[in-house]
């Protein structure tokens, strides 16, 4: 009977004790295993969606909320911006491309994006089928939307005002048609609705000037029965007059400039980082977030949490380590008749060592599979959280981490079991046959 075999029915014969050990083993390899994989989706996706834009500029308020809701899309917008004040930024020579963003609306949970056709060039996006959006209340859509919301080319839809599907007011009057799908990129664009800025900028218009004008509407109701009828009539003149104007107000934003929510900057050399965001913030009402450096503050925030659990988890690797060598050196007292009738039946002193050691690396071994499947079940279960809240998966299940993790639980079983091992090479046959 060779050492696999003899290993095997020790297993079998003490199951509840190496499972035990693989269970403890487990826990340790899970929770890393889980944190490496997270942190590669996270940051591949964070560097992805990044698009190589140096700088987003939008209202003033958290630069942080500013760059996930105009980069990543999972944060509300700080507020909107004046849209002819935005360009004159464009006017600086340190700026090679500038793209406008206007939002408010959504489809289903995904979010209708007002742009320009230079926003599917920062994603090095590609039609699959159609072609980009020409006019007003035209649409191109992330192959993700085309999945979920069951939308092909040809077919209209109308959004809704916010950023969630349930309980915003629905623009049944301005309905968007479908005009091209994009090929799949793994990026934000699969997630999103876009059309031109003019049909955003259309439909809030009309949504604010209805909301205002039912509001007049029950103020006058209210006081109709204490004026006297022609004061009704003149009011009802004047407000007549107005009513263009007033419209006219809602579609602008401050100083007569039409409104966007954002705007997304690249720069023409390193030298935009050194003085357009001071520029922006001192001197103008908007503000500006390297995306960069608010993600770093963003991982070191995140950082202090999984340094944590990585201690944690390593303690845990450490214990079931101690609790290896536990096993094995309580085991070799209860075996020591069967190891020395091994010797006396011609087994080398090697092959006594080799048998423990390999005890050791199967509870390793068991317990990192163990914990690879669990971490991946771990990862399963939030990805399906992530798609269902935000639209993002973690698409990357095995990273260089894993072997790493191997090899490091290959020595922990090994270093485990190498003084039960050594103790197993010197047992004496005569002297333990004898009693």
């Amino acid at each position: 009977m060779n050492i696999v075999q003899l290993n095997n029915k020790h297993i079998k014969a003490k199951f509840l004790s190496f499972f035990f050990n693989v269970l403890l083993f487990a826990g340790g390899i899970t929770v890393i295993s889980f944190i490496f994989l997270v942190s590669s989706n996270l940051e591949k996706q964070m560097n992805k969606n990044a698009a190589g834009v140096d700088l987003v500029v939008g209202a003033k308020g958290s630069p942080l909320q500013l760059v996930l809701s105009g980069l990543y899309h999972v944060d509300n917008p700080t507020g909107n911006i004046d849209y002819s004040e935005a360009l004159k930024l464009t006017e600086n020579p340190l700026i090679k491309r500038a793209v406008p963003l206007a939002l408010g609306d959504n489809f289903k949970g995904f979010r209708i994006i007002g742009t320009e056709h230079s926003y599917v060039d920062l994603y090095k996006g590609n039609l699959q089928e159609g072609d980009l959006w020409k006019g007003n209340f035209e649409a191109a859509i992330g192959q993700k939307v085309a999945e979920k919301a069951g939308l092909k080319i040809g077919d209209t839809f109308a959004g809704v005002h916010g950023f969630i599907e349930q309980g915003g007011h629905a623009h049944n009057d301005h309905t968007y048609r479908v005009t091209g799908i994009f090929e799949p990129t793994g990026t934000v664009l699969d997630q999103l609705i876009l059309t031109n800025i003019e049909s955003v900028w259309e439909i809030h218009a009309h949504h604010h000037h209805g909301d205002e004008h039912d509001d007049d509407s029950h103020s006058h109701d209210g006081e109709e029965a204490g004026h006297d009828h022609h004061e009704h009539e003149a009011e009802a003149l004047e407000h007549d007059g107005h009513e263009h104007e007033h419209e006219h107000d809602e579609a602008h934003g401050p100083g007569g400039g039409k409104e966007i929510t954002l705007m997304l900057l690249q720069y023409t050399n390193p030298m935009g980082a050194m003085t357009l965001p001071r520029l922006i913030n001192s001197s103008t009402n908007m503000q500006a977030a390297a995306p960069a450096m608010e993600i770093n503050r963003l991982y070191a925030l995140m950082g202090v949490g999984v340094q944590s659990l990585n201690v944690i988890a390593a303690f845990i690797i450490i214990i079931s380590a101690f609790s290896i060598f536990i096993s094995l050196i309580n085991s070799l007292k209860e075996r020591k008749y069967e190891l020395a009738l091994i010797r006396a039946m011609g087994g080398s002193r090697g092959k006594l060592f080799s048998l423990i050691l390999l005890e050791g690396l199967s509870i390793a071994v068991a317990g990192y599979v163990l914990g690879f499947l669990l971490s991946r079940t771990a990862v399963w279960m939030l990805s399906r959280y992530t798609e269902s809240n935000y639209h993002y998966a973690l698409r990357e299940w095995v990273t260089a981490n894993d072997a790493y993790l191997l090899i490091v639980s290959l020595g922990i079983g090994l270093l485990s079991a190498l003084i039960p091992a050594l103790k197993a090479m010197q047992t004496p046959i005569s002297k333990t046959l004898s009693e």
